[in-house]
C-alpha cells in the first residue's frame, strides 16, 4: 500500500508541476522575455510531453495475480514504476478502452453460486486516471467458457468478443453510464476444420477486430484457418453474419490475433501455428478479404515449437512487429504501403519467455512486451525511421502479464 501512495502521489505532483509550468511558459510568451528564456520555456515543454504513462496489464490470476494490474513507463529511458493492483479480478485476460478511456473492459470469467465450470464473462470499470485505480461498475455473462478476446466498437454502443473453446463471437450493449447490458447477439462458429488434427480439432474463435469504417467485425478462427466475417450494427448493438461470410486463410496455420492497416486497405494476421504473418488485401465497400502473402516470423534454422501470438502495426504505418512464443523474440517487418507486402528487417529476443502480448506508445518510440511466463514486462525503444528494435534493458515484475493498454 505504501508503494501504491507513493506512486500516485508521484503522479499528482508531476500533474501539478505540468500545470505550473505550462503557466509560467504563456507567461514568458506575453511578456515578451528575452530568446534565452523562450528557449528553456520550449525545453520544459519537450520535457513535459515525456511526462510518465499510465498502462494497464490484464493478467491471468492462476498464480501469485490478484487481477488487473497498474504502472507508469518513463518514455525518456523505458523505465518502469512498481505495479500496483488496479482491481482484483478473476482471469481479466484481454482490455479495452471505450473512446472516452473512462470506462475499460475485461475478458474473463464469471463465476456464479453453483455453475460449474465458470461462464465466460465480460466486466465493466470507471477508470481513475488520476489515482489508476478501476472501480467495478457490473459483469455480464457471455456464455460458457471464459471470453478470450473483445473490443469495443468506434461509437461506444456494444462490446465485442470471442470465446477460444466454445467457438463463438457475441455482443453486449455498453449503457450510457458505461455499464454493459445483457448479450445481444451470438454467433457459433462452425465449419470445415483445418488438416492439424491435434490444435484443429473444433472451430476455435480467437480474436476480434472491427474494420476502420466500424461496419465489419473479423474473428480469426484457429480450428477453422479462417477470418469469421460479421456485420456490426450499433443502434441494436448486434451482430448479423455477412455475405461473404469468411476469408480462408493457408491450411493449418492457425489464424490468432490481427490489425487493419490505417487507410483500410491491407488486413494482416498472426499465425498462431505456422511461424507466420499473413497479409490480405481489403475491399471495404463490398467486406471482403483477400489473401495476398504470408511471410516466416522465424529463422530458417529454427526447428523447435514456436506459437505465434501478437501482431501490430507501427503508428506511422511503414513497420510490423509480430511475436514469437518457443523462440521467444519479436520480428519486425517494413510494409509497402501501395502492395501491402512485408519484407522482414529483424528478429530480436523479448528479453523473457512467452511474449503473449506486447503494445505500442501512440508516438511509436516504445513497444512494450509481455512476458507471461517469465512474469515480466519489458521495454524496447523503436527507430521510427528503420523499425528496429533495441531493449532498453529495464523490465519490471507482473505475474503471468496477458495484455498491455495504455491510457495516454
Amino acid at each position: 500500500m505504501r508503494m501504491q501512495f507513493l506512486t500516485i502521489t508521484a503522479i499528482r505532483e508531476n500533474e501539478e508541476r505540468a500545470s505550473h509550468n505550462c503557466k509560467n511558459i504563456i507567461y514568458l510568451l506575453l511578456m515578451k522575455k528575452p530568446l534565452s528564456w523562450l528557449i528553456l520555456a520550449l525545453l520544459t515543454l519537450i520535457n513535459l510531453s515525456a511526462s510518465p504513462m499510465l498502462v494497464f496489464v490484464g493478467t491471468y490470476t492462476l498464480t501469485t495475480s490478484k487481477g488487473i494490474y497498474a504502472l507508469k513507463f518513463d518514455p525518456t529511458n523505458g523505465s518502469f514504476s512498481e505495479p500496483w493492483l488496479a482491481s482484483v479480478a478473476q482471469n481479466p485476460t484481454f482490455l479495452a478502452f471505450d473512446s472516452t478511456k473512462k470506462h475499460i473492459y475485461a475478458s474473463g470469467e464469471l463465476k456464479l453460486p453453483d455453475v460449474k465450470p465458470a461462464l465466460g464473462g465480460i466486466t465493466a470499470y470507471s477508470v481513475d486516471a488520476a489515482s489508476g485505480m478501476l472501480t467495478f461498475i457490473n459483469q455480464e455473462a457471455t456464455g460458457s467458457g471464459a471470453t478470450t478476446h473483445l473490443t469495443v466498437d468506434a461509437t461506444d454502443h456494444m462490446v465485442i468478443a470471442c470465446n477460444y473453446s466454445a467457438a463463438y463471437e457475441c455482443s453486449l450493449p455498453i449503457l450510457p453510464n458505461g455499464s454493459l447490458g445483457p448479450r445481444t447477439s451470438f454467433i457459433p462458429h462452425i465449419g470445415t476444420l483445418g488438416p492439424n488434427k491435434d490444435r484443429q480439432n473444433q472451430a476455435h474463435a480467437h480474436s476480434v477486430t472491427t474494420s476502420p469504417d466500424n461496419r465489419f467485425v473479423m474473428c480469426c478462427d484457429l480450428g477453422t484457418d479462417q477470418i469469421i466475417i460479421n456485420e456490426i450494427h450499433p443502434e441494436t448493438a448486434t451482430l448479423t453474419p455477412h455475405t461473404p461470410s469468411y476469408a480462408s486463410a493457408p491450411a493449418g496455420v492457425g489464424p490468432r490475433h490481427s490489425k487493419f492497416s490505417a487507410d483500410a486497405k491491407f488486413f494482416y494476421v498472426s499465425n498462431e501455428m505456422g511461424g507466420s504473418v499473413s497479409t490480405f488485401s481489403y475491399d471495404a465497400v463490398i467486406g471482403s478479404l483477400k489473401f495476398l502473402a504470408i511471410d516466416s516470423t522465424l529463422p530458417e534454422d529454427f526447428k523447435a515449437i514456436n506459437t505465434v501470438a501478437e501482431v501490430r502495426i507501427h503508428p506511422n504505418g511503414k513497420f510490423i512487429y509480430v511475436s514469437n512464443r518457443g523462440h521467444d523474440s519479436i520480428a519486425v517487418f517494413s510494409r509497402n504501403p501501395d502492395t501491402g507486402l512485408l519484407k522482414r528487417l529483424q528478429i530480436i529476443g523479448c528479453e523473457g519467455k512467452h511474449p503473449r502480448n506486447f503494445n505500442i506508445t501512440s508516438d511509436g518510440k516504445w513497444l512494450l512486451v509481455a512476458n507471461r511466463d517469465t512474469n515480466n514486462i519489458a521495454s524496447f525503444s523503436i527507430d521510427t525511421d528503420t523499425g528496429l528494435l533495441k531493449a532498453s534493458g529495464h523490465s519490471t515484475t507482473v505475474a503471468q502479464p496477458v495484455c498491455i493498454v495504455f491510457y495516454n
